[in-house]
C-alpha cells in the first residue's frame, strides 16, 4: 500500500495503526512478569555478588540493567496509556517502574508526550529529546553557549557521564509549571528518600550503592543510546513548523533499529520506533506484527553496525537539510564572516 500525506492516506495509515493499538491484559501480565521478576532477582544477586568478587558484579549488573531498559519500556508504554486499557491501571504501573529507573512518571509522560508533538520540528526543539542546534544558530551563539553544546553533544559526555546525571539529579527537579507534574517530582523524591535508605540498612550500603550505580550507569546509557539513534541518522527528517507534517515526521524522521533478537527483547521493540511514533498507543509487543503484516512499513532500517555512524552527527545543516558534523561550521563560519 502507498500510504501518502493526503486526506486519503492519512485515513489508510489511522487505520492500519488502529488495528494494532489494542492492549492484551494477558500479555502485559506476561511482559511484567518476565521482566521485574528477574529484575528484581538480579538486583539482588548483584547486591550479593559483592561480598564474593566485584568481577562477578559487573556483568551481573549488566543484565539487571538490561532488565531496568526492558522495564522502562513498560513504564514508557503506561505514559502512552498503551500498555492496559485502563488509565489508572497505566498510571499506577508507570509509577512503580519509574521508581526503577529514579524517574517522576507524570513529569516524562508530560515531556515525551511534547517530544511525540514535536518530533523533527525545529521551531519546536528542546522537550523530552536530544538538543540539536542548527549550524546558523551554534553560529549565532555566544562563547559560553557554544561551549557547553559542544560538551553535551560530546560521545563521552552524552552516553556516559550525563545519563546518569540526567536521571540521578536532574530528575529530582521539579518543573517550573504542571501542578501534576511538580507534584510527581516530589512524590518521587521523597519515595527514594525512603526506598534508598532501606535497601542501605537493610542489604548493606556498599553492596546496594555499588549495584545501583552500575545498574543505573548501564542501563541509562543503553537508553539514552537507543534514544539518540532513533532521531539522530543520516537522512532524519527535520523541518520548519510551517511546513512540519506529522506522517513524515514519524516515518522519515524515527529509525527503524533492527537490533538482533536477543537486543530487540531487552530493548522491548522499541526499534520499531518509526512505527511507535506513527502509533503510540500501540503495545510494544505488537510493534513486530505491525511490522510484519504492513510492507510500507518496512523502510531502511539502522543495523548495529551503521549506527555508529550517528556518533559524528553534531549540528543540523539546514541548509542542505541534513545533520552534519563540526567540519560542517568550517564553510559556514566562511560564508558568514
Amino acid at each position: 500500500m502507498n500510504l501518502t500525506t493526503s486526506p486519503e492516506g492519512k485515513v489508510s495509515w489511522q487505520k492500519i495503526v488502529a488495528r494494532y493499538a489494542h492492549p492484551d491484559l494477558s500479555r502485559s501480565v506476561w511482559q511484567i512478569i518476565n521482566t521485574l521478576i528477574p529484575f528484581f532477582t538480579l538486583f539482588y544477586l548483584s547486591m550479593r555478588s559483592t561480598e564474593i568478587s566485584l568481577w562477578l558484579t559487573l556483568p551481573l549488573s549488566i543484565l539487571t540493567a538490561g532488565f531496568m531498559v526492558r522495564a522502562f519500556i513498560i513504564f514508557h508504554d503506561c505514559g502512552h496509556g498503551s500498555f492496559f486499557k485502563s488509565q489508572k491501571a497505566n498510571d499506577l504501573l508507570g509509577i512503580v517502574t519509574g521508581l526503577l529507573a529514579f524517574t517522576p512518571y507524570y513529569r516524562w509522560k508530560h515531556e515525551h508526550a511534547i517530544h511525540h508533538a514535536t518530533s523533527g520540528d525545529l521551531d519546536r526543539r528542546g522537550v523530552g529529546d536530544v538538543y540539536t542546534m542548527t549550524v546558523q544558530e551554534y553560529l549565532d551563539a555566544p562563547w559560553w553557549r557554544k561551549t557547553g553544546y559542544r560538551v553535551m553533544r560530546n560521545p563521552l559526555s552524552l552516553f556516559l557521564i550525563g545519563p546518569l546525571l540526567v536521571f540521578v539529579i536532574g530528575e529530582r527537579i521539579p518543573p517550573r509549571v504542571g501542578k501534576r507534574e511538580i507534584a510527581s517530582v516530589w512524590w518521587t523524591n521523597l519515595a527514594l528518600a525512603v526506598i534508598v535508605p532501606l535497601m542501605g540498612f537493610t542489604f548493606g550500603w556498599r553492596a546496594y550503592l555499588i549495584t545501583q550505580l552500575l545498574v543505573l550507569f548501564f542501563g541509562t546509557s543503553a537508553g539514552i543510546w537507543l534514544f539518540y539513534v532513533q532521531h539522530n541518522y543520516e537522512g532524519v527528517y527535520w523541518e520548519r513548523h510551517a511546513q512540519w507534517d506529522y506522517f513524515k515526521a514519524s516515518m522519515q524522521g524515527s529509525s527503524f533499529y533492527q537490533l538482533p533478537a536477543i537486543l530487540q527483547w531487552f530493548s522491548g521493540n522499541i526499534g520499531f520506533h518509526h512505527i511507535h511514533h506513527l502509533g503510540s498507543k500501540i503495545p510494544n509487543y505488537n510493534l513486530p506484527k505491525a511490522y510484519r503484516e504492513n510492507p510500507v512499513f518496512h523502510i531502511q532500517p539502522l543495523t548495529m553496525f551503521s549506527s555508529f555512524k550517528c556518533l559524528k552527527w553534531r549540528v543540523y545543516d539546514e541548509a542542505n537539510r541534513r545533520l552534519a558534523g563540526w567540519e560542517a561550521l568550517k564553510p559556514a563560519r566562511a560564508a558568514h564572516a
